[in-house]
């Protein structure tokens, strides 16, 4: 099922229990009672269209077009998402799954394999916190100077950070599985069986919710940041060729202020209404797509619309387009 910013929030839950660690993460708190999912985002000052965005993507395990949806999100918004997931691991479910692991296994000093598998389960839950310390050191601090307008120069882009970052989730997966192959195939069974398969069950649980999160970092979010990338390398390269004049504007557009959609912004609307996709509107203005997508943020930023439902009343509204131009 594809939710849209009209669907109940509760059918979530309905749907796929799952979805309540990402309506946590984003910092949407219960009692939401029969409000749409765009009225509960909007009470808690969450983007709708990143929270459906994840909400869709962890639903349908990774199907979805992140090409599509990364041109949707907040970059902001997904990232403070993916810190608070990471608080999440490292501060509650590591550590309470450990807490149930010593209570399952026998920790008297007679059973070494116990110590084993406790040593192993903490240098598997240190690998996930340096991996993550390393996201919220490296990545998140590289794409916070990106959504400020600055290129760092330290590096040559995200795709080289990236690189050991996928390495590290390859790494945390094959920990996982040993960890639990250890357990079913090694550990006496004179043990708290029921005890331990809970326990087991819980690792299991972690595993797939960590797949997820590292899915969505390695496709989604990577994917808005190379968008976000291109729009500041794109800026740079034009405030550098451009004469250095305050009265200097582009042959034919009016000047806008910086809440005012200037005509080209307009443009990409009507286009965008008509159901042009951003390679069409590229080839129908003779710009480029990278161009359209910068349009389209800065559109997004001045309007706090995201999707094309949301510009087509904002077109008609305000006179960009007729009702019989909309593509339905």
């Amino acid at each position: 099922m594809h939710f849209t910013e009209n669907a109940h929030m509760s059918d979530l839950i309905h749907d796929d229990y799952r979805l309540l660690q990402v309506i946590s993460r984003f910092g949407v708190s219960l009692g939401f009672g029969d409000q749409s999912i765009d009225a509960a985002c909007k009470a808690s000052g969450v983007d709708t269209a990143t929270f459906l965005a994840v909400v869709n993507f962890v639903q349908s395990e990774g199907r979805l077009s992140v090409e599509e949806a990364a041109e949707e999100v907040s970059v902001a918004e997904l990232m403070r998402y993916l810190q608070r997931s990471h608080t999440y691991f490292v501060d509650f479910r590591l550590p309470a799954i450990r807490r149930k692991l010593i209570e399952a296994i026998d920790c008297s000093a007679k059973n070494q394999i116990t110590f084993l598998i406790l040593k192993f389960y903490d240098e598997y839950a240190a690998e996930v916190q340096r991996h993550m310390q390393y996201e919220n050191e490296n990545i998140h601090t590289y794409v916070q100077q990106l959504l400020e307008g600055q290129l760092p120069k330290k590096h040559t882009g995200y795709s080289e950070l990236a690189h050991q970052h996928h390495d590290n989730h390859a790494s945390i997966s094959k920990s996982s599985h040993e960890l639990k192959s250890i357990i079913i195939k090694y550990y006496p069974s004179d043990s708290d069986t029921q005890r331990l398969a809970d326990t087991l069950m819980d690792i299991y649980i972690m595993e797939e919710d960590l797949f997820t999160h590292c899915h969505l970092e390695d496709t989604l979010f990577a994917e808005a940041v190379h968008l976000l990338e291109n729009e500041v390398k794109a800026k740079a390269t034009d405030n550098s060729t451009r004469p250095s004049t305050d009265s200097w504007r582009p042959k034919g557009e009016a000047e806008a202020s910086s809440d005012e959609l200037s005509e080209r912004e307009k443009d990409v609307i009507r286009h965008v209404v008509r159901g042009l996709s951003n390679k069409e509107i590229a080839e129908k203005m003779f710009i480029s797509a990278n161009t359209v997508m910068t349009h389209r943020r800065n559109i997004a930023r001045k309007t706090q619309i995201h999707s094309p439902a949301g510009l087509t009343i904002y077109a008609i509204v305000n006179g960009l387009i007729n009702l019989d131009e909309v593509k339905l």
